[in-house]
């Protein structure tokens, strides 16, 4: 590269970064002209729409009542993924929307949920609504090319049997489709429709076509609903969360960038640049595609930063074991890119994969996390492989070649990690144990095995009138502490009404001694209308649907990244042993939330998944390493050499996984040390899934694959 070109990429990279920076700067503004361009904030930080609906039919059952919370849930995520939906005393369902403030405009789109039929000419019903998967609006184009829209529908397994079979007797035939009473269809059946999906044709506009969808989708719930009350919401924590998370982003991508020029030099300055780029992408991207940002989210958000460091470590640890074999700079540079490119894609890709997996299959928070999560990897091997690297060439092309600038790796005496793993394994065993006996002992004395939060349990809801306009913060400070004493149990969680007085708190469930006890509180320590003073019980936001949308999301992405794994490495026990790492790091961390009683709510699926994918992310690099070091070995496989091999790949991959650690940690560490005590809840477990996810891969993952290759599989070695 000439110099002169070297010097222009440079001042484009650098104006790049200073206009993505001011772009982003309006985009975290909260006034003037950022305040039309914000990131969509969760309820938990800017509030929204709260829908309460009555159920129409008298009793319900609590399967129907949980199968229309389920399917109201996939409703409201074309609003936000960080909806929820709830059950309000025994035939009541609140609707909680972020980041929207026109409660009549929400309710015009979501529309009074009743009653679908799909009905033969003579009237008779052949197929409900709760037969109906989907409903989606869209365009088509006929034999002559005009445009069309159409209606998609997608039928359970028994509606695709009941539509089957009517659509097979009535060929030629109108069949209405009926929405409470009326009739909001009338297509015609052209052929025999077997597949389980189906398409109305026929609207004149594709507004036409969205409305008539809208109406399908809402009529297959289980019950039939009114509206009760609609309000707009406050945030449930205040300001000081977002602008002392931001400070915590700031000062830790401050402190991960001046680590890595300090252990870097030059490549560091490129990574710091790179970095520089790949976050303001991240709020820039965030902001274009309409994601809506939580705490969790944005917890998220930086520890992403910290993991965006980890595919630039991997590279420059690549060009110093080259610098050291006596090559030149320029040799390394461009031979450390391409030894490097296996590592961080097969580690990026089975992690794409996982987040594929939970868009498709997760819900509410799950797949507000993968969504994140892509956003993440995508943006930082972009920055990594693109950025970073013409950096570093402009950095050599403009005269900065001495390969001080560059480091040499260092020679190491290679650990003999193998002959530790006894140690390893029951170091493991003891703290898994330990968790589980503290599940035990805690369930024994009735607390719980867990201490499960609002998110997962319910509680009770406690709205009174205290007369007073309080901010967030003075609801935190002043209502809240009061609450939490009575109760003796600090999950709480608060919020206002909108353009009124009233204040909203949630808390555990309480018995009716102890709601009479916090409603005299209220009127006594904080002056609350007594007369406006109501309590009722709240199911769970995390239904059990949505707990268990999670679990098969995460089992069948364990799977995907198996074959994945088994397919790249040409070796299953390699994805098995990192499999069985993933389980170890789950159940560690799983102990620490038992140990410590920390709160599982909403915030619980995000941390795990976010160690899952740190995790994988660690091992697959180590194990890229083995295989390249096996490929090398042209004489017979025997037990020492499987143990030289992974002893010195473990070694060489080494300050790759400490580095990483830490500056992943760090950013955690800011989010812990200066967050609001709900985001710390979130933190402090997942410092120690971070901690836990390197051990596992340094002294879990690699032992088990020798362990399996000594006994397990084809070509197996059994020392004799």
């Amino acid at each position: 590269m000439k110099k002169s070109k070297a010097i222009v990429i440079l001042i484009v990279i650098l104006g790049a970064l200073a206009g993505l920076a001011y772009y982003a700067s309006i985009i975290l503004s909260s006034t003037g002209i950022g305040e039309e361009m914000s990131i969509p904030l969760g309820l938990d930080l800017s509030g929204g729409v709260s829908i309460t609906y009555q159920v129409v039919d008298d009793n319900p059952s609590a399967e129907d009542m949980s199968d229309t919370i389920y399917k109201l849930q996939k409703r409201v995520e074309g609003y936000s993924t960080e909806a929820s939906v709830y059950q309000v005393g025994d035939d009541r369902i609140t609707v909680e929307i972020p980041g929207v403030s026109d409660a009549n405009a929400i309710l015009e789109d979501l529309g009074n949920p009743g009653s679908l039929e799909f009905q033969l000419p003579d009237g008779t019903v052949y197929m409900t609504g709760d037969q109906v998967a989907d409903a989606q609006a869209g365009t088509t184009t006929d034999s002559y090319g005009n445009k069309q829209y159409v209606v998609q529908l997608k039928l359970t397994d028994d509606g695709a049997k009941l539509f089957a079979d009517a659509t097979t007797d009535n060929v030629g035939n109108y069949l209405p489709i009926v929405y409470d009473g009326e009739t909001i269809s009338y297509p015609q059946v052209k052929e025999a429709i077997t597949g389980g999906t189906a398409q109305i044709s026929g609207m004149k506009t594709y507004e036409d076509a969205e409305t008539l969808a809208t109406q399908i989708r809402i009529g297959s719930l289980s019950l039939k609903l009114q509206e009760l009350e609609s309000s707009v919401v406050g945030a449930q924590l205040g300001s000081q969360a977002i602008s002392s998370s931001l400070k915590a982003a700031a000062i830790g991508l401050v402190i991960v960038m001046i680590f890595m020029i300090v252990m870097y030099q030059i490549p560091g300055l490129a990574a710091a640049i790179a970095l520089a780029i790949y976050t303001c992408l991240v709020i820039a991207t965030l902001y274009l595609f309409e994601i809506t940002l939580t705490l969790p989210g944005i917890a998220g958000i930086i520890l992403s930063i910290g993991m965006a460091v980890d595919a630039n470590v991997i590279i420059f640890a690549r060009i110093r074991e080259e610098i050291a074999t006596g090559k030149t700079v320029n040799s390394s540079m461009k031979i450390g890119f391409k030894k490097a490119m296996s590592a961080i894609l097969d580690g990026n890709i089975t992690t794409i994969i996982a987040a594929l997996v939970l868009i498709a299959l997760g819900s509410g928070t799950v797949k507000g996390f993968a969504y994140t999560l892509m956003i993440g990897i995508v943006l930082s091997m972009f920055t990594a492989l693109v950025v970073t690297r013409w950096i570093l060439y402009s950095f050599y092309a403009i005269g900065i070649r001495d390969e001080k600038f560059y480091g040499r790796a260092k020679e190491r005496r290679t650990l003999n990690f193998l002959g530790k793993r006894g140690v390893f394994f029951t170091v493991s065993l003891a703290m898994i144990a330990a968790g589980f006996i503290g599940m035990g002992v805690h369930a024994a004395k009735g607390s719980g095995a867990l201490n499960y939060g609002l998110d997962f349990v319910g509680g009770t809801s406690t709205t009174a009138d205290y007369g007073k306009d309080y901010t967030i913060e003075e609801i935190e400070n002043t209502i809240v502490p009061v609450v939490a004493d009575v109760i003796g149990d600090k999950d709480i969680m608060a919020n206002k009404v909108e353009g009124t007085t009233q204040i909203t708190v949630k808390t555990r469930t309480l018995t009716l001694d102890e709601r009479d006890t916090l409603e005299q509180a209220l009127v006594d320590q904080l002056g609350a209308d007594e007369s406006s003073i109501t309590s009722q019980s709240i199911s769970s936001t995390v239904s059990s649907e949505m707990r268990s949308d999670a679990i098969v999301a995460v089992i069948v992405s364990s799977i995907c990244m198996l074959i994945y794994i088994w397919f790249r490495f040409k070796d299953i026990r390699f994805g098995a042993s990192a499999i069985i790492a993933l389980l170890h790091d789950v159940l560690v961390v799983l102990a620490v939330y038992s140990l410590l009683r920390i709160s599982v709510g909403n915030t619980f699926i995000a941390c795990m998944l976010t160690i899952i994918g740190y995790s994988v992310n660690d091992t697959i690099v180590i194990f890229d390493r083995i295989r390249e070091n096996l490929g090398r070995t042209a004489v017979k496989q025997t037990p020492e050499l499987l143990a030289e091999v992974a002893n010195k790949s473990l070694t060489q991959t080494l300050s790759r996984s400490i580095n990483t650690s830490l500056t992943t940690f760090i950013m955690v560490f800011m989010l812990f040390l200066l967050g609001v005590a709900s985001i710390r809840e979130f933190a402090l477990p997942l410092m120690a899934g971070l901690l836990c996810g390197a051990y596992s891969s340094i002294c879990i993952a690699t032992e088990l694959w020798y362990i399996m290759r000594l006994h397990l599989g084809k070509n197996r070695l059994i020392k004799k």
